[in-house]
């Protein structure tokens, strides 16, 4: 059943001191029903929206799902909603604690900038939202950025974000928090460091501007206050990008005017204290008391100029030569040879072509915008495809302002060689490994040549094997050793319960017994009670030292597998391109007639019987034949019936019948026969992580005739050498 209720915000830390009461962050939403405040001496239909003035609210915190008391000191009021029905709880009166001072401890700080987004957006989410519910309200209200809302003064700005209905705010309240917004980030989005140069811009185009006696501007003097920001390097890049997104949102305001009443100098006087920020910190403390108000509005001027400048008329077309094609030709003719430019390709068939891609491997193709000029990078990042959209602007291009690069290819080949954590901290990578379009991986031309490059390539993948396999190990053996410490942890919880227990019966008996020592004056006995239970304590205190020592170190242990598995994760994409790279060699070399001998010696393998690398020479081999060994979807007692008999190593695969999807791998090992899961995974078939690697049964079949099962299972030394069926092909099943 829904009864009314009041949601409240809390404003400050508040920590409680009777158990009945509720902890308080900023921040957290709190729940109280009408009828519980029906039930005060003091309330009165409408005094809700004043919460110190009701004393002790009893509520819900929506973050520790816990009820209790709290001061109405502490908080301000959201709004009424619909609750369920709370249980009645008396409370006890008490005095109510007064709010703390503004410029308390407890006020909370905003994070930097650069801790709010990451390019390639565009500016923090919170400014976003509120632009975005502003612009949606209608730019033309005569109360935007001019009417201060008190209700948005003391509430922490992401509290506000949090509501669910910030849409239906006014734009008073909207505009207050865009102020609010801007005014408690941490640095101004124009930092000092550029203020002289902007103080001789501004100059510098108010004189041109008082020269010109039609108030026209002079040549190269349209961007000047603009171009200093653009053109200064010590611009952090969140701020240059905040600053582009709320420039963009003034000059929107800018052009309803007519309605709001606010142009350039009206925004130039209400945000330029905001944005920059002059004080004796900055040794700026001389600047006109206007400078700020002043920089601001020629920004908006030169935009909007910049906007409504009428373009030239076009001359007369000349002829069109057909000898020598113009640079942009040239450009383009550039750009549509490189390997790693795909044109207009979807996102699926990027991510197709991406799949089990190492980090560093990277496509292009057209903007999904259709915008000319503009490009996406795609490129392979913690096992994750990342969208870069490639911007155009004025003939220049790059990932984001200020545009420096005369073409695409220009500013693929400098990420070639450079990080892009230039451009975004968080992908310290380079462009690595392209995507060709000409999809031809042996580039070489002789035989001697692709056999030199298969062994590179095949050293490459055996050491990545080991390091992988070390690894493994690694992660498995420490694995196990997490269970035993988990597993001693419990055993050492059982033991303190045990040795807890005695100390309360020895406590329990030992005082009947002192007492009567004591009546008797029997000291000795006393002493020997005494001594006991003294002993018996440091034992239990040693336990529980020892207890926090081993969950230290799983703790320790914990964080270090994981940053184990991690680098397996890491490595799994590299083995797989490496081991496709390697098999196009192979087929390369078997294609054109190479002999085995010659394939072993660039792979190293001096005994052809140990070659588990090299493709099988003998194409009649019965383990080509799907037939030979995939019996489909049968039970494990008519696949134990087909193996009865048979010799070690004689096999089929069939479709499991516990894990529907996955297939099993029936062989026989002693004469018995054993039966494991093959998993079917995204990156392919395998008996268990982080060998699923096969892109088919096939492939896994031919990789482990040679390669015995022992490494997944003590119990399973033998290879898959004798397909069940190769002699009596009596079905002809394939698997799904």
């Amino acid at each position: 059943m829904a009864v009314e209720g009041f949601q409240y915000v809390a404003l400050h830390s508040f920590t409680k001191d009777q158990e009945e009461d509720l902890d308080l962050q900023p921040g957290d939403l709190l729940t109280v029903s009408k009828a519980s405040l029906l039930s005060m001496d003091n309330y009165s239909e409408g005094c809700e929206e004043q919460p110190e003035h009701l004393g002790w609210l009893l509520g819900y915190n929506e973050r520790t799902k816990q009820r209790g008391d709290f001061p109405g000191t502490y908080v301000k009021f959201v709004g009424s909603m619909k609750m369920a029905l709370p249980p009645i709880q008396p409370r006890s009166q008490r005095p109510l604690p007064a709010a703390p001072r503004p410029d308390s401890s407890q006020a909370v700080s905003m994070p930097d900038l650069s801790e709010q987004f990451t390019p390639p957006e565009t500016a923090p989410l919170a400014l976003v939202s509120l632009i975005q519910a502003i612009e949606k309200r209608g730019l033309e209200s005569k109360a935007l950025y001019r009417t201060a809302d008190s209700s948005a003064s003391d509430v922490p700005i992401y509290s506000l974000l949090a509501e669910s209905d910030l849409g239906q705010k006014d734009v008073g309240f909207l505009s207050e928090c865009v102020l609010r917004y801007l005014k408690d980030i941490p640095s101004p989005l124009i930092p000092a460091c550029i203020y002289p140069q902007l103080q001789t811009a501004v100059t510098l185009k108010q004189q041109a501007l008082n020269q010109a006696a039609d108030g026209a501007l002079g040549e190269g003097q349209d961007r000047e206050v603009s171009l200093v920001i653009e053109n200064a390097t010590t611009v952090p890049l969140h701020h240059r990008l905040t600053l582009q997104y709320l420039l963009t949102h003034l000059a929107k305001v800018t052009q309803a005017q007519a309605s709001n009443s606010l142009d350039a100098q009206t925004l130039g006087q209400i945000f330029g204290p905001l944005l920059i920020r002059t004080s004796a910190s900055t040794h700026w403390t001389s600047l006109d008391e206007d400078f700020a108000g002043l920089v601001v509005e020629k920004l908006l001027t030169e935009r909007t100029t910049e906007r409504d400048i009428t373009p030239p008329v076009l001359p007369a077309k000349p002829a069109k030569s057909k000898v020598a094609p113009s640079a942009m030709t040239d450009t383009s003719s550039l750009l549509t040879d490189a390997e790693w430019y795909w044109g207009e390709i979807s996102r699926e068939e990027v991510n197709e072509k991406l799949r089990d891609t190492p980090d560093g491997t990277f496509l292009v193709r057209d903007a999904s915008s259709k915008l000319e000029g503009e490009y996406t990078l795609t490129l392979r990042k913690g096992g994750n495809n990342k969208l870069i959209k490639i911007y155009h602007r004025e003939a220049r291009y790059g990932f984001s302002e200020p545009l420096t690069f005369l073409t695409v290819v220009e500013l693929i080949n400098h990420y070639r060689h450079e990080s892009l954590a230039q451009y975004n901290a968080k992908l310290d990578t380079k462009l690595l490994y392209p995507v060709s379009k000409y999809q031809q991986l042996v580039k070489e031309n002789s035989i001697e040549e692709v056999g030199e490059q298969l062994k590179v390539y095949h050293e490459q993948y055996q050491e990545k094997s080991r390091e992988y396999d070390c690894l493994y190990e690694e992660y498995t053996r420490t694995s196990q050793e997490l269970q035993m410490k988990r597993t001693a942890i419990e055993a050492f919880n059982e033991t303190i319960k045990i040795f807890e227990e005695q100390c309360e019966t020895q406590e329990r008996y030992s005082r009947e017994s002192l007492e009567r020592f004591q009546r008797e004056g029997n000291e000795k006995e006393i002493q020997k009670i005494q001594s006991n239970s003294e002993r018996l304590k440091s034992r239990v205190k040693e336990i529980h030292d020892s207890k926090r020592k081993l969950e230290q170190d799983l703790r320790q242990q914990v964080s270090d597998n994981r940053e184990i598995d991690k680098k397996m994760n890491s490595l799994k994409p590299d083995l797989m391109q490496l081991r496709k790279i390697r098999e196009q060699y192979l087929i390369w070399l078997t294609q054109k007639g190479t002999r085995q001998k010659k394939i072993n010696e660039w792979l190293g393998i001096k005994n052809e019987a140990d070659d588990s690398y090299s493709l099988e020479e003998d194409e009649g081999s019965p383990h080509h034949d799907e037939s030979t060994w995939y019996v489909g979807d049968i039970k494990r007692s008519h696949a134990e019936e087909l193996l009865r008999g048979k010799c070690d190593g004689t096999f089929l695969i069939r479709e499991s019948q516990t894990q529907k999807g996955s297939y099993a791998c029936s062989v026989v090992v002693d004469g018995d026969a054993k039966h494991c899961v093959i998993y079917k995974t995204v990156t392919g078939y395998g008996f268990a992580e982080p060998y699923n690697l096969y892109s088919s049964l096939k492939d896994l079949v031919l990789h482990y005739k040679n390669v015995s099962l022992v490494q997944h299972n003590d119990h399973l030394n033998v290879t898959l050498a004798h397909p069940v069926l190769a002699r009596s092909q009596n079905q002809n099943q394939h698997p799904r």
